[in-house]
């Protein structure tokens, strides 16, 4: 049997399914490979195994090979320990974006070439584009469903060796394009959510890391409107789970969290959406990271997202000595959250980014010359 030339992270979903099968038509020497990322924990909530079925199905309907890797281990040192640690101190990380950075284009890529291949596909929706000497990562042609945001820790090496067949096509003709090959997984549901936590309440599950402890729920102005469970569970905009009852001299209106004092365990709330305490307009970054190996100057604008599936924002970036990101933003943001990523923008290229540290928002920690 011929080597792959290129190995196509199998995941059990449409997406990479019809990845392998665009491959496989275009007459590219594929074989496919499922990870298994999360080691069962007993929970009954753990869905690979299902989709371990789906992708040798899909393999056998493609009449391709397919191999299997255990990158359990690697995921909890790499992903999960860093997921915990951030929620024990009041931030609210992103385990996507590490997890493609630490194993679908690092772990997942070395497998690849033990394999004897060149490259990894996947069906991310995502374009990468060579111009210029160097390798771009740039929006999926469905922005609806474009990626890029996840991707943002990726480099030159990662994207010289990687193929995304889906980035020209629309999520609606990746489904039709799955039922006209007969493939299993055409109807299949999206998985949506973090993958480790599958459909099980989030509280709890977290709860089997962090010690729950019940403290206040007050207003920035000091005035207590409830208890809570645990103040890490939350996160800044969050609406649901704070079970606030009618308060007195208050109006009929959701409360959302506008801040949270993990040392004092207490949670602080506000109503209304765009309250000024969810509000602001300057962030500081962790270190950056490029996809090009450089930022494109040391002071210079562009768009950015502060979350998935937000609209791009014009803001004004400084890349300071220590590489951290100064950043304002031409107007007001909502519910900017330290832990997830600022990722930047050129038109349709992505550019990079970097983990939020704090921001300008009242109840946040952004030092004044910031």
């Amino acid at each position: 049997m011929a080597v792959a030339r290129t190995i196509v992270g199998m995941s059990g979903g449409v997406d990479s399914s019809v990845a392998a099968l665009r491959l496989r038509d275009a007459g590219e020497p594929i074989a496919g490979l499922f990870m298994s990322n999360w080691a069962d924990d007993g929970s009954g909530e753990c869905r690979a195994e299902d989709d371990r079925r789906d992708a040798v199905a899909v393999c056998g309907r493609l009449g391709i090979p397919i191999h299997f890797r255990d990158f359990s281990g690697e995921y909890w040192a790499g992903v999960f320990e860093h997921f915990v640690a951030e929620y024990a101190v009041g931030r609210t990380p992103n385990p996507d974006v590490l997890c493609n950075r630490e194993i679908k284009f690092k772990h997942f890529l070395d497998a690849a070439r033990e394999l004897g291949a060149e490259r990894i596909a996947t069906g991310h929706y995502a374009r990468v584009a060579h111009a210029h000497d160097r390798w771009r990562l740039l929006r999926a042609v469905d922005r609806s469903k474009d990626q890029t945001y996840f991707l943002h820790q990726l480099g030159q090496p990662q994207l010289a060796s990687t193929l995304v067949p889906l980035g020209e096509l629309p999520k609606a003709d990746v489904r039709q394009i799955a039922a006209a090959a007969g493939l299993p997984t055409a109807a299949k549901k999206d998985s949506t959510g973090i993958c480790f936590i599958g459909e099980r309440d989030f509280r709890d599950f977290l709860g089997r890391y962090l010690p729950a402890r019940e403290g206040e729920i007050l207003t920035p102005a000091g005035e207590r409107v409830g208890r809570h469970p645990g103040v890490f569970f939350y996160t800044l905009g969050q609406r649901e789970g704070l079970q606030i009852g009618g308060v007195r001299g208050r109006p009929a209106a959701p409360w959302y969290v506008v801040g949270k004092d993990v040392a004092s365990n207490v949670l602080y709330v506000e109503q209304g959406t765009d309250n000024p305490w969810l509000m602001s307009t300057r962030l500081l970054t962790g270190a950056a990271h490029w996809i090009a190996g450089a930022p494109p100057a040391a002071v210079f604008e562009c768009t950015a997202q502060t979350r998935y599936r937000q609209n791009d924002e014009p803001c004004r970036v400084q890349v300071r000595e220590d590489g951290r990101l100064a950043v304002a933003f031409a107007r007001p943001q909502r519910a900017v959250t330290p832990g997830q990523s600022l990722v930047l923008y050129a038109g349709d290229e992505c550019l990079g980014g970097a983990v939020i540290d704090a921001t300008d928002a009242p109840l946040d920690s952004l030092p004044d010359a910031a």
